[in-house]
């Protein structure tokens, strides 16, 4: 329970009213049903990372009229965000009685004039002037897309970004088929006998096209490719990068690139020294470390070799594409190489990527940034080839892309973005199904009020990037566009609360860019999500996320296949759980026993699992699934169940396909359990290549149950 204590305390007068218009949450309901009063210690520390100051009746009194003021302060919206086809109004504020014109340029450089609409609002004298309100009508047949809206008054020009959204995604590949499927794999894990000792964007494209091709496949998703700090030690999670916008390096293949090919002989030689080293397999877990420093080296040699007219135009045209959001990333990575990846031990003067020591820095070292530069842009290159190829070998979708909840304290995120990000506050979850204890995902989350501020642009361009070569995008904790559970800094992930977002502009953003790249949006929904956010999803074409274990109707019994969501990606497991075989076996009750993550004894977290597996086989029975009492015949089961939804897409979880029992990652652990760090492999910890799997036994059965017999 979250301070309870503190909970007999008066709050101080108002403290409610502050939480209230900054969208803090005072109260909430957990996982369990059980309402839960947030201490008031916990509010005003939330409330101060907002910018609010919550100390006394006085502070709180001035901070609320600050936050009631902000927009009478501004002359438009800092950004204005609709749907097509709905009409809307914005408003405009000038001193009262004066006049204003306001008008639209549209994307395309074509003006059109706003009519003004007869609405009286009440003249507010602000900071001393008296203040009127204009309201002018946003017409519902504007294009979609990013406009710019102008109010021209007397002595001034003010703009402001005009976001016209979609009403609803409508992607091609959901038009083109009723029902998909496809595999879901940890790239890093599916390796090849050709792979550096990781698996790479080649094998990849291996994956999709051979899936596509033999099996009949739609998509494969695949966890967040982010990139991490270029150091050693390499953090192996993908879901705690140094940044969400671009790609780790460690997944490029060497002999990919194309001036690979014109390396001299002894150049070649040395790289494949490097390649056989780096591709030693031992059965143990995988080595970023080592697969990185032969890649590094590697790609000192490749890039020795002088690129052609073409190939230079070509990386002007996608650094230009990229705008200063890459080049921060590349100096943030040069620096990190030299003084370590926490910025913020850096000199205070390279703290801050606007100032005049990092413009100085770059020009120094331009070449140590024009390398990471460069990096990028093959790792583009390779990007594009895995989704074109997967769409050739017949992919409705192609590759899905998965997109982390946020990126490090100290990456490049954090120091390139800093002004649009909270302090003081990390972001993760309070105690659920993953964890009893809660989770602190150790992420600085939105500022909402500076990102509203920064137009929404760095959500905005980061999403571009991702959607650039995909099929698809997977919103890793899709209830973070509504709101996410914030930490102070010091207490325990439970000792949190809900902090609000403007869902209808983050939702808004997200479906105009997946429309544009014509791409399929799944948000991960699971957990504690209210009826209205799952409506709003919907109505949107967001797809959710259904797991076959956590699928139960209110009184706790069993859902029914046939009541699944249609509009959804249905699987058996999902990464941070055992795969099939091993949450069969128990190993989600193991593991958490013994790493101490349990809230109840393990005798009864093992009786519990025993009666829901007999649920689960009295269904599987019931429907003519299961026919025999072997793991392997479970497995095939729950799968050919979940194939009877209605839900859209079907996921197969590669290390099922494998007989593979070791989870990927335990929810609420870090060095505790090798996250993220085990190797594709068999019922008995083994490795399997990926040219392998195209072998494993059970592969057959699997996708014939959820997209029938493959010729």
């Amino acid at each position: 329970m979250i301070g309870v204590v503190e909970h007999l305390l008066p709050d101080p007068p108002d403290l409610h009213e502050l939480a209230h218009a900054y969208g803090v949450a005072t109260e909430y309901f957990g996982q369990d049903g059980q309402h839960v009063v947030v201490s008031r210690d916990v509010i005003a520390d939330v409330l101060r990372s907002l910018g609010a100051d919550p100390t006394d009746e006085d502070t709180i009194a001035a901070s609320l009229e600050q936050r009631h003021l902000r927009d009478w302060r501004r002359t438009l919206p800092p950004v204005f965000i609709t749907i097509a086809g709905q009409d809307r109004t914005i408003w405009v504020h000038l001193p009262h009685g004066e006049s204003v014109v306001v008008d639209v340029v549209a994307e395309d450089g074509s003006l059109r004039a706003l009519p003004q609409v007869d609405r009286w609002i009440e003249p507010r004298e602000i900071d001393g002037v008296l203040t009127g309100e204009a309201s002018f009508a946003i017409p519902a047949d504007l294009p979609l897309g990013w406009h710019t809206v102008r109010a021209h008054l007397a002595d001034r020009t003010v703009e402001s970004p005009l976001v016209v959204t979609p009403a609803r995604l409508d992607p091609p590949a959901l038009r083109a088929k009723e029902r998909m499927w496809g595999f879901m794999a940890q790239l890093y894990s599916v390796r090849s006998r050709d792979s550096w000792g990781i698996g790479d964007l080649a094998d990849l494209t291996d994956l999709a096209t051979w899936s596509a091709h033999e099996l009949g496949s739609d998509f494969v998703l695949i966890n967040p490719l982010h990139a991490p700090a270029p150091v050693t030690p390499m953090s192996a999670s993908p879901y705690l990068p140094a940044t969400r916008r671009f790609t780790n390096p460690i997944y490029l293949r060497i002999e990919g690139i194309a001036e690979y090919g014109n390396l001299k002989g002894s150049q070649v030689k040395a790289i494949r020294r490097l390649a056989k080293a780096a591709r030693r397999v031992d059965g143990g877990l995988l080595d970023r470390d080592a697969s990185w420093a032969a890649k590094r080296e590697a790609l000192d040699i490749v890039r020795t070799v002088p690129l052609t007219p073409g190939r230079q135009a070509a990386y002007d045209a996608y650094v230009a594409s990229q705008g200063n959001g890459l080049v921060d990333t590349c100096t943030w990575a040069a620096i990190a190489e030299r003084l370590g990846p926490t910025w913020r031990d850096w000199p205070r003067g390279l703290q801050h990527p606007r100032s005049g020591e990092v413009a100085r820095w770059r020009t120094e070292h331009a070449d140590d940034v024009e390398r990471h530069l460069w990096m990028q842009w093959l790792l583009d290159e390779q990007l594009q080839r895995a989704q074109m190829q997967a769409v050739r070998a017949g992919m409705a979708i192609g590759v899905i892309h998965d997109l982390a909840v946020g990126s490090t304290f100290d990456g490049s995120d954090a120091w390139a973005l800093r002004d649009v990000l909270a302090r003081g506050v990390s972001v993760g979850a309070p105690p659920d199904m993953y964890n009893q204890r809660g989770q602190n995902w150790a992420q600085p989350p939105w500022h909402p009020d500076a990102l509203a501020d920064a137009g929404f642009v760095p959500y905005r361009d980061m999403l571009r990037t991702i959607l650039r070569n995909a099929g698809g995008v997977r919103i890793d904790h899709v209830i973070g566009l509504f709101r996410m559970w914030w930490i102070p800094e010091g207490r325990p992930a439970d000792q949190g609360t809900y902090v609000q977002f403007d869902h209808d502009a983050l939702l808004g953003i997200l479906a105009l860019e997946v429309h544009r790249a014509g791409a399929v949006v799944i948000g991960e929904d699971l957990g504690t999500v209210e009826p209205w956010v799952a409506d709003a999803l919907r109505e949107r074409g967001i797809l959710g996320t259904v797991i076959s274990w956590f699928e139960r109707n209110p009184d706790g019994s069993l859902r029914p296949p046939e009541h699944w969501r249609r509009d959804a990606l249905a699987s058996v497991t999902v990464h941070d759980l055992p795969p099939t075989a091993g949450y069969l076996t128990g190993e989600h009750v193991r593991l958490r026993d013994d790493l101490g993550l349990l809230s109840r004894s393990r005798a009864d977290e093992e009786q519990s699992a025993a009666r829901e597996l007999g649920e689960w086989g009295a269904l599987l029975r019931e429907r003519d699934l299961l026919t025999g009492d072997e793991l392997d015949d479970w497995v095939v089961a729950l799968h050919g169940l979940a194939a009877t939804s209605p839900a859209r897409l079907i996921g197969v979880a590669l290390p099922d396909v494998t007989g593979e029992r070791r989870a990927q990652n335990q929810p609420g652990t870090d060095q505790e359990y090798p996250n993220w760090r085990i190797p594709l492999g068999d019922a008995r910890g083994r490795s399997v290549m990926l040219e392998d799997v195209t072998k494993a036994p059970l592969l057959r059965r699997i996708t014939a149950a959820v997209a029938g017999p493959v010729d």
